[in-house]
């Protein structure tokens, strides 16, 4: 096993080395810190003094080198726009993104799986037709559209569920969680089902297929010549080697979710770090670019790793062939 970890970390490094240079490249040659810092007028003085101090005097190889130093110290300048530090903006708005992911996660699975298991098992009841219906429609719809429209129904039509913001907030050292508060939980309910429905949708027809597949092949009819119950079939059998495919779009979707979390919260205004990079985006705030870029890259390749030593704990076939 850590050979195996320490092989998939030495094969994330050019990865990660690769976003680095291509953040450092916008960090570096896109835009003007000096004159987005000082503004229009500025002396010779006081751009000489700023050059020094964001090291943009020094050869670019030296300015690479620094650059990584600090990105591994995480450390990524002075945001132009707000002129705070990259790390501060990224702390106080991570809370609100991770939650928001977690939620959708959460919807994601607690009725992706299920769902997906029912539909496998008995593909021709009326259910299973209504649920690859909206399945279909979760997969089809854009985001934003989604969005604005569960804002329609459920906040101006009834007035149930806010439209926008986190809600009340409990400070628990630096994290801020709107778990705690009723108003925060009410914020939460429609910026999860709107960033985890096309998730959902997918695990469903994937777990579907998969069920499908499975069911056909021939240990389960040995299984059921056996003599052996229904549910242990189902879910001992057939639905536990669904889960090397489910495994894999679960952990890739979990990185989507963070990473693709940005129109979800510039609908809802929500106020994660998709936001704040929107935000950037708009005033060509590039310190705060280039560190949300780092940050996705190094959640995908946390969640692959993850999504690895799963599959070796999932599928023994991994592990016998590792043994020989």
């Amino acid at each position: 096993m850590p050979a195996f970890v320490l092989s998939r970390i030495l094969q994330a490094l050019p990865v990660m080395l690769a976003v680095a240079l291509i953040a450092f490249t916008l960090f570096t040659f896109v835009g003007d810190p000096i004159a987005t810092m000082l503004g229009q007028e500025f002396s010779v003085a006081q751009r000489d003094a700023l050059v020094t101090a964001l090291g943009l005097d020094q050869p670019v190889p030296i300015q690479f080198l620094r650059f990584i130093g600090n990105a591994l110290h995480g450390e990524f300048g002075l945001s132009y726009r707000l002129s705070r530090p990259v790390s501060a903006l990224f702390a106080e708005r991570a809370p609100a993104t991770l939650e928001l992911a977690f939620c959708a996660s959460v919807v994601a699975l607690a009725v992706g799986l299920p769902a997906g298991v029912y539909t496998g098992l008995r593909p021709r009841s009326p259910l299973s037709r209504a649920l690859l219906t909206f399945s279909l429609v979760g997969v089809s719809l854009p985001t934003f559209l989604i969005g604005s429209l569960l804002i329609l129904v459920f906040s101006v039509w009834l007035g149930w569920l806010p439209s926008f913001g986190r809600g009340d907030t409990v400070q628990l050292g630096w994290w801020s969680t709107g778990f705690l508060t009723l108003s925060g939980l009410k914020a939460l309910i429609l910026p999860s089902i709107t960033l985890g429905l096309f998730q959902l949708t997918l695990i469903l027809r994937l777990v579907r297929s998969e069920m499908l597949e499975v069911m056909r092949s021939d240990y389960v009819k040995f299984a059921r010549a056996r003599g052996l119950r229904d549910r242990s079939i189902n879910f001992g059998h057939a639905l536990r080697n669904t889960l090397v495919p489910v495994i894999t779009i679960v952990g890739l979707q979990l990185g989507s979710i963070i990473a693709f979390s940005i129109v979800t919260e510039t609908v809802f205004q929500w106020p994660g770090m998709g936001l704040l990079f929107i935000q950037s985006v708009s005033s060509a705030d590039i310190p705060v670019m280039a560190a949300y870029l780092l940050l996705i890259s190094a959640v995908f390749v946390t969640i692959n790793l993850v999504v690895d030593l799963l599959y070796y704990a999932v599928d023994p076939r991994l592990r016998a062939g590792r043994g020989h």
